[in-house]
This record gives structure tokens, C-alpha cells and sequence, in this order.
């Protein structure tokens, strides 16, 4: 039979007066009906009993506790629990099954201890003074639809070997933690929400674990979750509690959580802690996304970890992290940053839009990579320095300013990666032997791959394309082995071997070189076989003095000339083969015995004023001739052919006269007047400076001024070093490769970056200018760069300023020029442009952009080689076969018409 109900209602007839006394008369099982009110009594329960507020009824404490609780199944409906003592209990659950309903509890903590096995559902904790909800001993309970809000201490304290599972319950504005598991309990909370805790909003300690399931951790004081224990040490009752929900394998994990405007890092695992991250989303922390530090594990699943003020992850200690398909992006430092002895396993991630370096690998750590895409940093998009090593697989690099790839002293291995764009593609500094392996290296904006000093590396089947200078440089006493590999179309040399560097070169195709295929400076050396070496625009191999090397079966192909070899070099070569070259020197130099043949034939000679970056590489003594006026006359129709630049040209043909009457009071023997050869060149890019700069140094060469008038085109990269003493041999050494013609340093501002006081680039200025001095009569030096920047430089040395007294302006191309220059282009590649397609391009140019990535002439020259494309494209849609094509009319292989224009936005 049910108990009989009891009825507290005081003043009324035939109810209890008390609370306490309804209990006490209550048989087992019964259920008190409490009348709205406030009852000033510390209730003590120890048996089975249900207490059910009607109306507004206030429990306030008398002393201790207002509400304990020792065993049997009770029930708490409705009440108003409150104590005016904060730092104590209001309601301590010490043994039973109690459950707490639709309270209110006020002024005091909800204290679960011993053996008890509580349930919150629909209750609230409000301003206590510790912990708002304790639980220790070996307590369990389940909190559901609770709110714990507004103490001065931890949200939830979950101690010693208790166990939670809390669901759609929050946790708000508490000063502490707003949770802290410890010992050895165990935390489960699902679709939880914790916000605006004084320090972090998770901390999870020594053996405990922790199982976070769609919850929203946010407005944290310290860390969004700190985990800082020893993982794997767990008791059974916890490897119990945790096997259902995942957790026994990890001491914290998470699964489609969000963590995010933490003021510390969003997830901090550290000492032995293990933590997994599962379709989980930090963001917009003040310190790291994810930092992994001591003997800490991580997993991270499909993580987002972006928006960040610091790197998305850091790991470092020992710690050890793999990662799949997540997203590293928008950091206000690196993506990845991991030193010290930590490991890394990332596949299928991506890292992008990082304000440092995408990915930093310092001290020893070790990161293996997969499938991964890293993009959009300023600086590098790996970086592998000190003992680092780096294995990566598969992954695209893209959008470093700097290099895609650089390693410093540490270890990389990259096999079937693509690098994509940078100052360079790829950096190699080590005392280890990098390995690059099926790996593409495209659009960098100077040097492919740069071997640096001393480095060991290998690169094998590498493909380099594109490369604004040269494809490959290997640089001073470096032992390079490269093992097959394509070089295609690089605005400087294919392979450019230093001084003192010994390569070791097999099967390498260089095809359509600006320069040379092969360039070996000065004492460089090397072993080149099976190499194959076409349309390169200088000759194909080219071998300074004192450079000696070993070309064995390797064939030169479509070039004007196979060899340039200058004094003092030696050339070994056997059984080379040249094909369709104007000037051959290679084949059949094998001897009868067949041991290789030494070269000792002349350099070719050839006409002064060709551009090589990669110095003298393509150039040897001018011819004096006998009609200087006839090169006079062939110079100024060179000029003359120059779309726009009127204002300019009209400086330059000065110039000349006045260079002229120099000349003849020198032949006059009377003293020349004052007057300053060297030139500043403001202007954007693509305007035609090194064009006239080559032309001038043309000019002042057919007058006798300078004894070659050769261009040697240069950057700070060929100038500044990178350590101290470096910079002042590398200056000196580009200004002695320019003697006899003209030095042009492209982007001069450079050499002084704003702000930066101890850049090596001021050493190189002052170098500059000494030697100026020096050879004042056997050089001509243009410094060139956007007209802003050009004042800046000339005010940072004040010998500089004197010696560069006038500026030549060249002004950006107007709409009527850029067509000029496409017709110039469409007539030189036998092509026409129908009236119509003019008139097309006259609205094409006038509409196009011109910011900072609009090249005057370069993108005049790249609307036309679009058009060529779009041509052939439109062509090849007839459908016709070469036999139709040959007797089709011949307008239909040769005009352009407005439809073959590139899409505007496009260029």
C-alpha cells in the first residue's frame, strides 16, 4: 500500500507547522506537501520520501546545511533552498538516490559526497562562495537542464573518484574554473554551455577524464580547456565510466564542440594529458588555438582552428599530435609551430592565411605530412630549422611570399609535393642531405630551388618551371646530386653552379632557358651526363674562368650555340651530341682512345648589351668594329622602334650628345666636363627601364665610354648576405662581373627596407658607392624601382645622393600604346589584328585595372599570348585536319579577332 501523504501548511488546521515534522510523522515512501511559505530548518533525510512545494516555498538554513540527505530514494520538487553562510554547503547529499526538481538554490554550494547517486533536473545554483556544485568521494550524479551561475568559486568541482554526466545545462559567470575534474572522476557533459568563467571554462587534472559532447566553451578568463594530468593511468571504475562515451582511450575528448574568445589558448594539453578533438571549432582565441606541451598526446579529427590572435596549433616538450582533415587558417602568428622534441602526423590538413610562417618546425621536432595543403603566408609555408626534420607527401604549397620551402640546418624530406609561387620555391642551408623527390617547383619570382653554401641535397625527377630567374642554383661549396628532373622556361639560367660547388648531374632536361642551360660560375665545378639542354636564349653551356667540368652524352638542341667558355675554364667532353645549332663546339670531341676531350677553342663573341642576371653568363669581349657611327645609327632605330616613352628618349639621345662631346674633348686632349653617367630609373613595372637600360650601356660602348657596354642585371638577392661579412664580397664581386658596362639593380629601394636599421642591405649601399668611386670611369650603375620608393633610397647615404644626379621618368603606357605594343607583338609572331579587334583593345586597355599587379608592356605581352591561346583554341573547335588547315584560307591561322581577347578580370 502507498504511504499515507503528510501536509505541511502552518496555521491551518490539520497540517504540519514544520517541515521537519511532516517528516518525522511520515511513514516510508511517503509524499509531504509543503504550502508556499519560508521555513527557517536544517532538514535531515534518511529514508525514502518525497517533499513537493505548492506556491513559492523558501528552505532557508537554520545552521549547516538546510538540506542533508544520508540514504533512501528522496525527491525535492519546487523548492527555494538558502543559506546565508557562502562557503558552506546548502544542500549536502551524502548517500541515496536523491533528486533534486525545479529548485532554487541560493547562497551556499550543492555539496554530492560519499556513496550517494544524485539527479538535478530543472535546478539552478546561484552566488555561492566556492564550488557551486562539489562532488567528491565516489558520488555519481546526473545534472539535467541545471544552471550554476554567479559564484566566486569553480562552476563544478568533480573530485576524487565521482563521476557526472550533465545535459542542456549551463554553467555562467562563475570566478573560478567553471569546471574542474580531478583525481580520478570522471566528467561527461552533453549540448553543455560554459561562459564567462574567471579562468578556463574546462581544467581537467592528474588522472581524470573527461567527455565533452556539442558543447560551447567561450568568454574565458584563462584557457577554453586546459587538460594537465597523466594519461593512461586510469582506475577501473573510470575505465568503466569512460567506455561507453569514448573517453578510456583519452583523457579529455571532444566531439562537435566549439571553444572560442578564450583569453588564453582555446585547448591547452600538457604534463601526460591525451586529448581528442573530434568536428570540433576554436576560434577567435586571444592566445593559441591548440598548444600541446610536456608529455601531452593529441588527436585531432576534422578540427577547425581559425580566427586565432596567436598560431592555430603549437606543440612542444615531447608532445605528440596527429591530425586528419582539419583546418589551421587566419592566425595573427604561424599556422603550426612545433619545437623542442614533439612529433607531428598531419594528413589531409590545411593551413592558409597565417600572418607568420604557415608552418615552423624548430629544436628537434618531427612532422610527417600528407595530402596536405598549406597557402596565403607572408613569410614561408614550411620552415624546418635547427634539428627539425620534415616528411612531407603529397602536399601543395602555394602563396608564400618568401620561399614555399625553406630548411635551415634541420632535415626535410618532400616527395610528390608541388611548390607554388614565393621569392623562391624552395631553400636548402643544411648540414644534412634534403631529399626533394617528384616534387614541381612553379612560379617562383626568382631562383626554383636554391642550394645554399656547404649543403648537401638531392633532388630527384624534380620538375622547375617558370621561375623568374634561375630554375636551380647551387651555390658555394655545396655537393648536390640531382637524378633526372625537367627545367622549363626560367627567366634566368636552368642550373647555376657556384664557386667550389661540386654537382653530380644525371639525366637533366633544361628546355627554353632565358639564359643559359647551364651557367658554372667561377672555380665551380661538377660531373653533367645524359643531361639534354634546348632553346636556351644564351648559349646553352656556359663555364667561367677557372670553372672546370665533365659533360658526358649530353645533347644540345635548337640554340644558337652550344658553348661559351671563358678564359681560364676547362671544359671536358664526351660523346656529346648537338642538334639544329648555329655554332657547335660539342660533338665529336671524344678522343681515339676514348678519354674525353679538353676544350681550348675561343669564346664565341657576341653583340654587347645582352641582359644576363645570372652575370657575363652569355657575353664575352666585344668586337671593337670599324663604323662606331653605323652602331650609333642602329642603336638610335632601336630606340626609335620603342613604343611611347618619348620623354625618355628624348633624355637618353641628350645624353648621348653630351656623352659625345665628352668623347671628343678627350680625343682633344682637353678635360672632360662634370658630368655623371650613373642614372636613377623611376617608374612601375613593365615600363621598358631595362630595356633602355641595355641600349644606353649600347650607346656609351659605340663611343669608346666603356670598353663592353654588357648589361648586368641584379637585385638585393645578389647583394645582401645573410650574416655578417657577407654582404660586401657578394656586392663586390656582382659590381667586378659589370666592370666595362652597366650595372642595373632592379627594385634598388630594397637595399634600405623601411624601418629596419640593422639590415645587411645598408652595407651593401656603402660598398657600392666606394666602388663607384673607384672604377668611376669603367661602370655605369642604374638604380631602378617605383618612383615613391627611389627618393628613400637616395636619402639613406649621402654618397649615394651625390653620385646619382639625374632621373629618368617613365611613365606608365596610355591605353593607344599597350595596342601598339600588342600589334608590335602580333606583326613580330605573324599574326594580324583585324580593325575591329583594335578597336576591342583600345576599350580592353581602358577598362583594365591598373593597380599594383598591371605590368604597362608584361601584361600588354600577356594579353597577346592570351589571344594566341584563345586563337588556337577557337581554331582547334572547327574541327579541321592538318590537311584542311594547310588549304584553309590564310586569315584564318593569322587574325586575331575581338573574340580571341582574354575575359576581362582574367589577365
Amino acid at each position: 500500500m502507498r504511504a499515507a501523504a503528510e501536509r505541511v501548511a502552518p496555521g491551518s488546521w490539520g497540517g504540519h507547522r514544520t517541515i521537519g515534522a511532516a517528516v518525522r510523522a511520515a511513514k516510508p515512501g511517503a509524499v509531504v506537501t509543503v504550502q508556499a511559505g519560508t521555513y527557517t530548518e536544517s532538514l535531515v533525510l534518511d529514508r525514502d520520501i518525497s517533499l513537493v512545494a505548492k506556491g513559492t516555498v523558501r528552505l532557508a538554513a537554520a545552521r549547516g546545511p538546510a538540506l542533508t540527505v544520508h540514504s533512501g530514494r528522496v525527491e525535492i520538487r519546487g523548492f527555494t533552498i538558502e543559506s546565508d553562510a557562502p562557503r558552506e554547503p546548502v544542500v549536502l547529499l551524502r548517500g541515496g538516490e536523491p533528486e533534486l526538481r525545479e529548485c532554487e538554490i541560493t547562497g551556499g554550494r550543492v555539496e554530492v559526497a560519499g556513496t550517494a547517486r544524485a539527479v538535478l533536473a530543472d535546478c539552478s545554483v546561484r552566488r555561492s562562495g566556492a564550488a557551486s556544485l562539489r562532488l567528491t568521494g565516489t558520488a555519481r550524479a546526473v545534472l539535467e537542464k541545471v544552471t550554476l551561475a554567479g559564484g566566486t568559486g569553480e562552476g563544478l568541482l568533480v573530485e576524487d573518484e565521482t563521476r557526472v554526466e550533465a545535459v542542456d545545462s549551463l554553467i555562467d559567470g562563475v570566478t573560478g574554473h567553471g569546471v574542474l575534474v580531478t583525481g580520478g572522476a570522471h566528467l561527461r557533459l552533453n549540448r553543455c554551455e560554459v561562459r564567462a568563467s574567471g579562468e578556463s571554462a574546462v581544467l581537467v587534472v592528474g588522472h581524470a577524464t573527461a567527455s565533452l559532447d556539442e558543447c560551447r566553451l567561450h568568454q574565458a578568463g584563462g584557457q577554453g580547456l586546459w587538460a594537465r594530468g597523466t594519461a593512461g593511468r586510469h582506475t577501473e571504475a573510470q575505465r568503466e565510466a569512460a567506455r561507453d562515451d569514448g573517453a578510456a582511450a583519452h583523457g579529455v575528448r571532444l566531439r562537435s564542440c566549439e571553444i572560442f574568445r578564450a583569453h588564453g589558448a582555446g585547448v591547452l594539453a600538457e604534463d601526460g594529458s591525451a586529448v581528442r578533438l573530434d568536428d570540433c571549432h576554436v576560434h577567435h582565441t586571444e592566445g593559441a588555438a591548440v598548444v600541446l606541451s610536456g608529455e601531452a598526446r593529441g588527436e585531432l579529427v576534422s578540427l577547425r582552428a581559425v580566427d586565432c590572435a596567436d598560431s592555430a596549433l603549437v606543440v612542444r616538450g615531447s608532445a605528440h599530435v596527429s591530425a586528419r582533415e582539419c583546418t589551421f587558417a587566419r592566425t595573427g602568428a604561424n599556422g603550426l609551430y612545433a619545437v623542442g622534441e614533439s612529433g607531428l602526423a598531419l594528413t589531409g590538413c590545411t593551413v592558409r592565411d597565417t600572418a607568420y610562417t604557415a608552418v615552423h618546425l624548430g629544436g628537434a621536432a618531427r612532422m610527417e605530412a600528407r595530402d596536405c595543403l598549406v597557402s596565403g603566408s607572408p613569410e614561408y609555408g614550411l620552415r624546418v630549422t635547427a634539428r627539425a626534420e620534415l616528411l612531407a607527401t603529397g602536399c601543395e604549397v602555394s602563396g608564400a611570399e618568401l620561399a614555399a620551402a625553406v630548411v635551415e640546418d634541420g632535415d626535410a624530406a618532400l616527395r610528390d609535393c608541388r611548390l607554388t609561387g614565393g621569392r623562391d620555391g624552395v631553400r636548402l642551408r643544411t648540414s644534412h642531405r634534403p631529399l626533394l623527390s617528384r616534387c614541381t617547383v612553379a612560379g617562383s619570382a626568382d631562383s626554383g630551388v636554391r642550394v645554399g653554401p656547404g649543403t648537401g641535397a638531392r633532388l630527384e625527377d624534380l620538375t622547375v618551371s617558370g621561375s623568374g630567374g634561375a630554375a636551380v642554383v647551387v651555390e658555394e661549396e655545396s655537393t648536390v646530386v640531382i637524378q633526372g628532373g625537367t627545367v622549363t622556361a626560367p627567366g634566368g639560367s636552368g642550373l647555376v653552379v657556384r664557386a667550389g660547388a661540386r654537382p653530380q648531374v644525371r639525366g637533366l632536361v633544361v628546355e627554353d632557358a632565358a639564359k643559359n642551360a647551364l651557367y658554372v660560375d667561377e672555380g665551380g665545378t661538377g660531373t653533367y651526363e645524359d643531361c639534354r639542354f634546348s632553346r636556351s636564349g644564351f648559349p646553352a653551356v656556359y663555364a667561367a674562368t677557372g670553372a672546370d667540368i665533365l659533360l658526358r652524352r649530353c645533347t644540345v638542341a635548337a640554340t644558337e650555340s652550344d658553348l661559351l667558355r671563358a678564359e681560364g675554364a676547362t671544359v671536358h667532353a664526351e660523346d656529346c651530341e648537338a642538334e639544329e645549332v648555329a655554332e657547335a663546339l660539342l660533338p665529336g670531341l671524344g678522343g681515339a682512345d676514348g678519354t674525353p676531350a679538353v676544350l681550348t677553342a675561343t669564346p664565341a663573341l657576341r653583340t654587347p648589351g645582352a641582359t644576363e642576371k645570372e652575370p657575363d653568363a652569355g657575353e664575352a669581349e666585344e668586337g671593337t668594329g670599324d663604323d662606331a657611327a653605323a652602331r650609333l645609327a642602329e642603336l638610335h632605330a632601336e630606340l626609335d622602334r620603342l613604343v611611347g616613352l618619348d620623354g625618355v628618349k628624348r633624355e637618353v639621345l641628350t645624353l648621348t650628345r653630351l656623352m659625345q662631346m665628352v668623347k671628343v674633348r678627350q680625343d682633344a686632349g682637353l678635360a672632360p666636363p662634370p658630368l655623371s653617367r650613373h642614372l636613377v630609373f623611376a617608374g612601375n613595372a613593365g615600363t621598358g627601364k631595362t630595356t633602355v637600360a641595355r641600349l644606353y650601356g649600347g650607346f656609351l660602348a659605340a663611343l669608346g665610354l666603356l670598353s663592353r657596354g654588357h648589361l648586368v642585371e641584379t637585385d638585393r638577392s645578389d647583394l645582401v648576405g645573410e650574416y655578417v661579412g657577407h654582404t660586401a664580397p657578394r656586392t663586390t664581386a656582382v659590381f667586378k662581373r659589370a666592370l666595362g658596362g652597366v650595372l642595373f639593380i632592379d627594385e634598388a629601394y630594397s637595399l634600405v627596407p623601411q624601418g629596419q636599421v640593422t639590415d645587411f642591405g645598408a652595407e651593401a649601399v656603402s660598398t657600392l658607392v666606394k666602388l663607384m668611386e673607384d672604377h668611376r670611369d669603367e661602370i655605369v650603375v642604374i638604380v631602378a624601382g617605383y618612383p615613391s620608393e627611389m627618393d628613400r633610397l637616395l636619402g639613406s647615404n649621402a654618397g649615394l645622393a651625390s653620385r646619382f644626379t639625374r632621373t629618368l621618368t617613365f611613365e606608365d603606357y596610355s591605353s593607344a600604346e599597350l595596342v601598339r605594343i600588342v600589334e608590335y607583338q602580333a606583326a613580330r609572331h605573324e599574326y594580324t589584328c583585324a580593325p575591329q579587334t583594335v578597336e576591342a583593345l583600345h576599350h580592353y586597355f581602358e577598362t583594365l585595372p591598373r593597380g599594383e599587379r598591371f605590368g604597362n608592356g608584361r601584361s600588354a605581352r600577356q594579353v597577346f599570348q592570351r589571344m594566341t591561346e584563345r586563337h588556337a583554341q577557337r581554331v582547334a573547335e572547327l574541327g579541321l585536319g592538318p590537311a584542311e588547315l594547310a588549304a584553309a584560307e590564310p586569315g584564318l591561322l593569322t587574325l586575331l579577332l575581338p573574340d580571341d581577347l582574354p575575359p576581362e578580370g582574367t589577365l
